[in-house]
């Protein structure tokens, strides 16, 4: 029997957030109209969106002991999600960031910082912490911890989801065991020197042999390679006020729809309607939504691509 649906490994984070009316010009100055601390992080704030959407998750993660730490860790409460094998780390101050939104626009620029004192070791990850769970969700930042995850997951045969928005060093060792990768548009080509973003899922799919090679686009929407076939499914527009958190939101959704064996498409176009959602509110997890909200949405949406027609056919391309 399954203690968990979903188990969740990697960063959380606590923001200071600026909102502007406009970004200004390099070097320049703009006043700002509000100020205010929310709570984000990759994988901690997918496992509140899979809780959301009522799956029962377990986060484990490392959070501070300074008062970021603290906002942090009383944001985790009453969410559902388990927190049993969070570690409070002594003497630490807690991932942070300072995200200056543009109001015009909903676009955010971070600027971050993550101590070494916040990091998770290998060892400290055993079989008790993931056994149990249908799905594995982890980030890319303490590759020794998540790559000895994947292991333990594999070996288990647990399915392994993997949100990576940059290159890791040793992240050779993660992709072995991953089953589904749900990249930032950057990472396909930074890993593998490929331009053009079928081409690079292609060879990730063939070299490593996960199941579904896919990267998120923001605005754009999302694109993946299953069963030897390209699925891309459009953003939904929506009254965009932050978009910070858009993408964790997403892999929460993704990680959803995995469980819930929905088929590829429509497993790209929930996710970017939970995303989406989350965009209509400020804060990293300021407008996570249950299950009627997303499925109003894309009720009520116009799909812009056919399904059955190529994101190539469409004209789709990553620039």
């Amino acid at each position: 029997m399954t203690e968990f649906d979903v188990v969740g490994i990697g960063l959380n984070a606590t923001d200071t957030v600026l909102i502007v009316p406009h970004f200004p010009a390099y070097a320049g100055k703009a006043p700002y109209e509000r100020e205010f601390v929310s709570t984000g992080g990759q994988v901690a704030s997918a496992m509140v969106a899979c809780a959301r959407l009522g799956l029962r998750a377990r986060y484990i993660g490392v959070i501070g002991d300074d008062e970021r730490g603290r906002i942090q860790w009383e944001s985790l409460q009453g969410t559902g999600v388990d927190l049993t094998y969070v570690e409070k780390r002594k003497n630490c101050e807690n991932q942070s960031a300072y995200i200056i939104i543009d109001r015009s626009t909903g676009e955010r620029t971070i600027l971050w910082k993550h101590d070494q004192c916040l990091r998770m070791e290998a060892a400290t990850i055993d079989v008790e912490r993931i056994a149990g769970a249908r799905l594995l969700l982890i980030d890319g930042h303490d590759t020794d911890a998540v790559a000895r995850a994947a292991e333990i997951a594999r070996g288990l045969g647990t399915p392994v989801v993997v949100d990576v928005d940059t290159i890791y060093h040793g992240f050779e060792r993660v992709l072995p065991n991953v089953d589904y990768l749900v990249a930032s548009a950057e990472f396909p080509k930074g890993w593998t020197g490929l331009a053009d973003p079928f081409d690079a899922l292609e060879a990730l799919q063939k070299e490593y042999g996960m199941k579904v090679a896919a990267m998120t686009l923001g605005s754009h929407g999302s694109l993946a390679r299953y069963a030897g076939r390209f699925y891309y499914a459009p953003a939904y527009v929506v009254n965009c006020l932050d978009t910070t958190g858009a993408g964790d939101v997403f892999h929460g959704a993704f990680c959803y729809a995995v469980l819930q064996g929905m088929p590829m498409l429509e497993t790209l176009e929930f996710s970017n309607a939970m995303a989406a959602l989350n965009c209509t509110a400020f804060g990293a997890r300021g407008g996570i939504c249950g299950l009627d909200a997303i499925r109003g949405l894309m009720e009520r949406a116009e799909r812009r691509v056919h399904p059955d027609i190529s994101p190539r056919a469409a004209g789709y391309a990553v620039t």
